[in-house]
């Protein structure tokens, strides 16, 4: 009868037990969150802003404000090494203690056991997937626009002079002849400099031969509507024969162009773009019949590192649950064998998706499936 006003005991127990064992995971995660970041801010970026102040001049203001902007995309990384660190150790303190005895005793399978831990894996998995979308590139790019402008004051941000952009598509011949796929148009301009394209010329075949030729003083992006705004331009209609069969001047006319300027002028890698970005860079390159295998493979990746944090968290705890009492250094030291042994299979497997040896996602996903098959085998022999 108590139990039955108070509620289910056993579900305030588990409910408490729960909380204890996330609890126990906090302090180890924040710890190998710093440690780990702390680590790769000295190697990554510490030493090179060190040398810009030196060699190039660079102000303490400038290089704090690069650094701070790189620390997301650093963090981030450290996340899954963090979550095996921290399961690794606090579910190894629990057994060194005889506590996961008692909870077994108390009823609990070691399947229920690891059950928060995967949890909170799943959710630091989130918001790796989340940061890495809508953080990370923003912050990297600002980071680089900072750092080169800093470096290089006379020099108009992103550069490059004798862009050829070529556009495919399908196209329906007049004559009744099936559609085919081709080149459709053909973008040049003589340089991109400021985020505007100069002495632009686009040749338009949409029609099944060059139906117009546009030439325009500047082209500005628009943010607001995704395309390219021409400036001080003249379009060339031409006729079956080859003639002229109308000249039109214009002040302002839009036309839709995929590239945004970044891409244009050699900001953001292709690697480094969001996920729904690299898709349409990716399908752009296949319509012009370009080799995309190591693209497909960063795209699958943006995918499966955010999961290793939940494979790394099963295997963490599952591991951590042996009856033997871990000291954290032991725990450090396990923690980066696993982790080499995981990204040595990564670079592996990547090289190997690039190459054509196995399926692009394959080689993204391979670490994670193995890893997780040894996750699922141990925590099946620790259930025994």
């Amino acid at each position: 009868m108590i139990g039955k006003v108070g509620g289910d005991p056993t579900a305030r127990v588990l409910k408490i037990v729960d909380l204890y064992l996330v609890s126990e995971l906090l302090l180890p995660f924040l710890f190998g969150v710093a440690t780990f970041a702390s680590l790769g801010m000295i190697v990554g970026s510490l030493f090179e802003l060190v040398r810009a102040m030196l060699d190039n001049g660079l102000s303490v203001t400038v290089a704090a404000q690069v650094f701070a902007l790189r620390l997301p995309s650093v963090i981030v990384i450290t996340f899954p090494t963090a979550m095996l660190l921290a399961t690794l150790l606090a579910y190894a303190r629990l057994s060194g203690d005889a506590e996961t005895v008692a909870m077994r005793a108390c009823g609990m399978s070691v399947y229920r056991l690891v059950l928060p831990a995967l949890a909170v894996g799943l959710l630091v998995t989130g918001a790796t997937f989340m940061c890495n979308e809508l953080v990370v590139p923003a912050s990297n790019a600002e980071a680089s626009r900072l750092l080169f402008q800093a470096i290089d004051r006379d020099k108009p941000d992103f550069q490059k002079d004798n862009i050829i952009y070529p556009e495919y598509g399908f196209v329906t011949p007049r004559d009744g002849r099936p559609t085919y796929h081709t080149l459709v148009r053909l973008f040049y301009a003589r340089q991109f400099a400021g985020g505007i394209m100069r002495e632009l010329t686009v040749l338009d075949y949409s029609q099944d031969a060059i139906n117009q030729v546009i030439t325009a003083a500047a082209a500005v992006y628009d943010n607001r509507s995704g395309s390219w705004t021409l400036q001080d331009g003249t379009v060339y209609v031409v006729a079956p024969d080859g003639s002229y069969r109308n000249v039109l001047r214009f002040k302002r006319q839009q036309v839709k162009l995929s590239e945004r300027p970044e891409q244009f002028g050699g900001g953001a890698r292709p690697e480094d773009l969001p996920i729904a970005q690299l898709s349409d860079y990716i399908r752009r390159l296949e319509l012009s019949q370009q080799q995309v295998r190591t693209l497909q493979v960063s795209l699958q990746q943006k995918y499966a590192i955010p999961v290793t944090c939940f494979v790394f968290a099963l295997v963490g705890a599952t591991l951590g649950l042996r009856r033997v009492r871990t000291s954290n250094a032991l725990g450090l030291g396990l923690s980066i064998l696993i982790i080499f042994g995981y990204y040595l299979l990564m670079f592996v497997a990547q090289a190997l998706g690039q190459t054509g040896v196995i399926a692009p996602w394959l080689g993204a996903w391979a670490p994670n499936l193995a890893t997780g098959a040894l996750g699922v085998l141990l925590l099946w022999r620790t259930a025994r």
